[in-house]
């Protein structure tokens, strides 16, 4: 999102789309794990970094079996929100966890989470308004969107005190959830997030629109981004451009499959797909300046985990680095991982977020 490491808006787009393939039955996958050894003390004391350090050779690699969420094409469960249906999936008992995705994926990306996690936790992963299996609203996009989503579902479904899990868009969405609702989140755990530090310059740079701009300029602009972004929204949602922009992002390849690339391009069959593509890209990634993590990071009040995929193209470990300065109560682990180190790496993602929450 941000020249410090965010995705770019044109690789962002193309992870918003939609596809009719063949899915394999199994609920149970086989998968490469990367040795990682974390520092347990990291978990202990606040503020301390447990980094993950992977050795690719093969005598490092082991195989283990990893259950994953069986994939239903009329989705799990519905909850109606302002007049819209939002999906989620729900599955165990004990403290509960909300998993929420990122920009164009859904609770289906969460498949090698869910079951593990739920073994010890109640487990919700919901679908943000717009993306996955919830409602294409035709609404005015924007952080505090999502964010109202988030906090009401909290109240609403949850109804008891829990932690917030987000990747990507959904790593802000959780932030500015949390700080949103302190009194019902009781930890946090950012993976690859979202969002941009502020910049002081931003203010004095604005300058006031003027007569030419507001009835020329624009109107031809907004036509000319509606046939570009149409183009490109139809570009994006092949399946083929969606398993490549997967690949260019996970390290470990093995996991870009038919069920993760399905779960990602299905939703854009829903007639207003096109025009929710259109507000994301226009009302939303255009004004993130908006909101900024140094802000958000002000306000929040519960401990934070960072699970990092240090490898990520998009989004690298610096800005993790520069949110542990700005926010003490933070625990960081770095995994040998890009952008979803939550799917690319499961095994290693469950054993340290469980590892965390035993320690709160």
């Amino acid at each position: 999102m941000s020249s410090s490491g965010d995705i770019s808006l044109t690789i962002r787009s193309e992870l918003f789309h939609s596809r009719a393939s063949r899915l394999d039955s199994p609920t149970r996958l086989s998968t490469t794990r990367s040795r990682c050894d974390i520092s347990r003390r990291g978990f202990a004391m606040k503020g301390i970094v447990a980094s993950g350090v992977s050795s690719m050779g093969s005598s490092a690699l082991a195989t283990e079996r990893v259950e994953r969420l069986p994939f239903k094409p009329e989705g799990y469960n519905y909850w109606s929100w302002r007049g819209h249906k939002i999906h989620y999936v729900v599955e165990g008992e004990g403290l509960p966890i909300v998993l929420i995705h990122g920009f164009g994926a859904s609770a289906f990306h969460w498949r090698y989470n869910i079951p593990e996690l739920a073994k010890m936790h109640k487990v919700y992963a919901i679908d943000l308004l717009g993306f996955g299996w919830s409602d294409k609203a035709l609404v005015d996009y924007d952080a505090m969107v999502w964010r109202d989503q988030i906090v009401d579902f909290m109240k609403q479904i949850v109804k008891e005190p829990a932690v917030l899990v987000g990747n990507s868009l959904g790593g802000f969405t959780a932030l500015v959830s949390a700080v949103g609702l302190p009194e019902q989140v009781v930890g946090l755990v950012l993976l690859n997030s979202a969002g941009q530090f502020g910049n002081p310059n931003a203010e004095a740079n604005k300058t006031e629109e003027s007569v030419l701009q507001k009835y020329v300029s624009k109107p031809v602009k907004d036509i000319f981004q509606r046939v570009v972004l149409g183009f490109l929204f139809w570009q994006a949602k092949q399946p083929a451009r969606v398993e490549s922009v997967l690949k260019s992002v996970y390290i470990n390849k093995s996991n870009v499959d038919d069920y993760l690339v399905e779960s990602i391009t299905r939703p854009t069959a829903d007639p207003n797909a096109g025009e929710v593509y259109y507000r994301l890209m226009t009302r939303f990634m255009l004004n993130q300046s908006s909101y900024t993590l140094d802000s958000a990071l002000s306000n929040l009040k519960c401990p934070l985990l960072l699970l990092w995929g240090e490898l990520d193209p998009w989004v690298g470990p610096a800005k993790a680095n520069r949110i542990k300065e700005f926010y003490p109560n933070t625990t960081l682990v770095n995994l040998q991982a890009g952008h979803c180190p939550h799917d690319e790496v499961p095994e290693l993602f469950n054993q340290a977020l469980i590892e965390w929450l035993s320690s709160l």
